[in-house]
């Protein structure tokens, strides 16, 4: 009896041969279509496309979940992101890189915020309020913060908020470049986990800390920067602000350049 396999690769060379013949020197692979899910359009912020279904494919994600029983692959890639920001934060909870600031610090106030943020907001160092309730930006400088992005049509919920450093230097002192980098990569690794399509970086230690530059904050500001692919706009930091109400004018149109940026109508003023 014929062996049917061997009857049918004969028959497919044959098929092959002739199209070579006519010309033909290569058949495209077949491409699998992923359907795009629905995205939410409240306030542009919680939507973004990623790659979740692996390298080179991509599709959209919100922050609209699905019920459990119909759970869409943006929910699971959020709940993803956010047991690796956990597992994170609790590697950076034990660290004793800094001893000096391991040795006076709370706890370690690690971020807070929507994982699947399209924007992160990133700040120096935790104060005195930050050190006690372990959350970033909770005091009068975070009140101004939340004011911000509430005038930017926004919420703290919408956005990822975390800073430099994981731990209070005492006295409020800027931190130091050795501190800083003992930090990197921390804050790096959340940055890869978030990845946020923009970063906002409050005040000249965090900006010239992301982009490793030794330009001053006032020649950083009102325009964009890259950082592995994500815009970056450098403003003055809310603790500047309450020191200097006038310059709350520049943070404003920052803010406005920013949203313009993403796609968010910003009100009048």
């Amino acid at each position: 009896m014929a062996d049917p396999s061997g009857q049918f690769r004969r028959v497919l060379m044959q098929e092959l041969e002739s199209l070579r013949q006519s010309g033909v020197q290569a058949i495209p692979h077949p491409q699998i279509e992923v359907p795009e899910l629905p995205t939410s359009t409240d306030s542009g912020v919680a939507t973004r496309r990623v790659d979740v279904a692996g390298e080179g494919s991509s599709t959209s994600r919100s922050a609209d979940h699905s019920p459990k029983e119909n759970r869409s692959m943006s929910t699971i890639s959020a709940d993803k992101q956010q047991e690796t920001l956990q597992i994170l934060a609790q590697e950076v909870a034990g660290c004793t890189r800094c001893q000096a600031l391991a040795e006076t610090r709370t706890q370690t106030v690690f971020g807070v915020g929507n994982p699947n943020a399209r924007l992160v907001f990133f700040g120096e160092a935790p104060g005195a309020d930050e050190d006690r309730q372990g959350e970033p930006f909770v005091g009068r400088a975070g009140q101004l913060l939340t004011k911000i992005i509430e005038a930017c049509t926004l919420k703290r919920e919408d956005v990822y908020i975390l800073n430099v450093l994981k731990c209070r230097p005492s006295g409020n002192r800027n931190p130091t470049p050795e501190e800083a980098q003992n930090c990197r990569p921390f804050f790096e690794q959340q940055l890869d986990i978030i990845r946020p399509e923009f970063i906002c970086c409050l005040g000249a230690i965090a900006t010239t800390t992301l982009l490793e530059t030794t330009e001053p904050i006032g020649r950083l500001r009102g325009r964009f920067h890259d950082w592995r692919g994500i815009r970056v706009m450098a403003t003055y930091h809310p603790a500047y602000l309450l020191r200097n109400p006038p310059a709350k004018r520049m943070v404003w149109d920052d803010m406005k350049m920013l949203m313009k940026e993403m796609g968010i109508k910003m009100p009048p003023g």
